[in-house]
């Protein structure tokens, strides 16, 4: 029997219209993902409605309203193999006001493909202070996502076609902004490609002689090559957590006829079973595992990695929502929490010092690009896992020296740009999160006001919600 492949989950994200969605389903379609008959069939659906260069996109973007706007309104998964790995490959909204959709799609990540257009004014406008590319990076590092591709799409709509220049001054200008955030330039390939002509994807370009290929230096050792489908193959695959009670954050819960209620997530920590009984948080739900499937394929053992559906009977698909985290109801289950303490740093722009103090430091809070000063009783939405609740700044506990951490003062009056604090939040509506030290994919949070990233940071401690313990839970069988 030949051996399993690794599973790695991959985000493809950056700012509206970049081509991501065009570059996923070619890219999908080239590694055998979906067949002929299928992409011939959305390209009759698109001509007829005079969106003919849209056959592509259409292999993730299935609502009405996306093939309407010509956007991305949801994220969508999509399975494809390479030779080392299996991939689920998951298509992130550019658009601003569906950036929370894109962050649920990011929390479920190992790896973030990063698309930026080389098309005249589409960088530049990515990369603008109201540009999501900027802001889609630094999401992607504060959710945990550490290995970065930059695909420089559209380089046969540069001036001249397939530009040189144009690659290297792109390539130039997201490096920088990627090294601000906390990537090392050096780990990051950077491939030029056209993911509607399917340029460089899979096969080494004829069109441009100037690109000598990529190069990335690892702890693990170099790796090179030209084409996208190489940088794919050059992934370091990730470390899993098995030996940590269960963890999955749902992404969404459906109603199938004959089967019942289907939740589905990723599975961030620990192993799910047919037959476990799973308590769900904030919810106050206990159901057993009937069957679970990954990509339509039944599995007799889920592991961390795994984006997964599985059937509970007897619960009502009202009952549950993106944002519940499911955990084994015999095994340390979740539960929600009354308050956290979490460390904070502001900054007056995204050049600000990199997120990754986060994890040299003890976790803050890092506010971004806020216009005014934030006092306690500020409420901005926080995303944290694929959870979106409003949550309440109720205490300024400590200022911080931003670079190493220390107490610089007690209960300060106010945060300005640039500080870095200690703060204890309050959750608006009920919330299941956890401590970064604990279990990390739980731990980070953004947190978003005024349509833009305000604050990021990982959570310090919690306080459970003991009377969730005690309250009534609902058992289904």
């Amino acid at each position: 029997m030949a051996k399993e492949k690794t599973h790695v989950n991959v985000v493809v994200i950056g700012h509206v219209d970049s081509g991501k969605s065009t570059t996923t389903g070619h890219l999908v379609y080239k590694c055998g993902g979906i067949d002929q008959r299928k992409l011939e069939k959305f390209e009759k659906a698109a001509v007829q409605m005079g969106k003919s260069s849209f056959k592509f996109a259409w292999v993730l973007d299935k609502l009405k309203a996306e093939r309407e706007r010509g956007i991305t309104i949801d994220i969508s998964l999509l399975k494809f193999n390479t030779q080392r790995f299996t991939m689920t490959v998951i298509d992130a909204p550019g658009h601003r006001d569906f950036i929370k959709n894109m962050i649920t799609g990011t929390s479920q990540a190992d790896v973030a493909l990063l698309v930026v257009s080389a098309a005249k004014g589409e960088f530049e406008a990515g990369v603008s202070r109201s540009g999501q590319t900027r802001e889609h990076a630094l999401l992607a590092y504060t959710l945990g996502v550490k290995q970065m591709i930059v695909c420089v799409n559209k380089m046969d709509q540069t001036e001249p076609p397939y530009s040189q220049k144009r690659f290297d001054e792109v390539v130039r200008g997201v490096q920088g902004f990627l090294k601000k955030i906390g990537y090392d330039p050096a780990t990051i390939p950077f491939v030029p490609i056209s993911g509607w002509t399917g340029e460089n994807m899979i096969t080494a370009t004829q069109r441009m002689p100037w690109f000598q290929g990529w190069k990335v230096r690892r702890r693990e050792g170099n790796r090179s090559g030209k084409t996208l489908l190489e940088v794919l193959d050059s992934i370091q695959p990730p470390v899993r957590t098995i030996n940590k009670p269960l963890r999955l954050p749902l992404q969404d819960v459906y109603k199938i006829g004959g089967v019942g209620t289907v939740p589905v997530g990723k599975i961030e920590t620990g192993v799910l079973k047919p037959g476990m009984t799973l308590m769900f948080s904030p919810a106050k739900l206990t159901a057993e595992v009937k069957s679970i499937e990954m990509h339509h394929q039944g599995l007799e053992t889920a592991l961390p990695g795994h984006n997964v559906g599985f059937n509970i009977k007897n619960v009502s698909v009202k009952n549950l929502r993106r944002g519940d985290v499911a955990g084994n109801a015999q095994h340390d289950p979740p539960s929600d929490v009354r308050s956290f303490d979490a460390q904070v740093q502001s900054s007056a722009s995204q050049a600000a010092p990199p997120a990754c103090c986060l994890t040299s430091v003890p976790p803050q809070i890092i506010v971004l690009n806020h216009p005014g000063k934030i006092k306690a009783g500020y409420s901005p939405v926080l995303d944290c896992h694929t959870a979106h609740v409003t949550c309440r700044f109720a205490e300024l506990k400590e200022k911080l020296d931003r670079r190493t951490g220390k107490k610089m003062e007690d209960h300060p009056q106010l945060l300005m740009s640039g500080d870095a604090a200690t703060v204890r939040l309050v959750p608006i509506k009920p919330m299941c999160v956890e401590s970064f030290f604990t279990f990390p994919p739980l731990g980070r949070f953004a947190a978003r006001d005024l349509k833009q990233t305000v604050a990021v940071g990982v959570i310090k401690s919690v306080e459970k919600d003991l009377g969730s313990k005690h309250a009534k839970v609902q058992t289904c069988k």
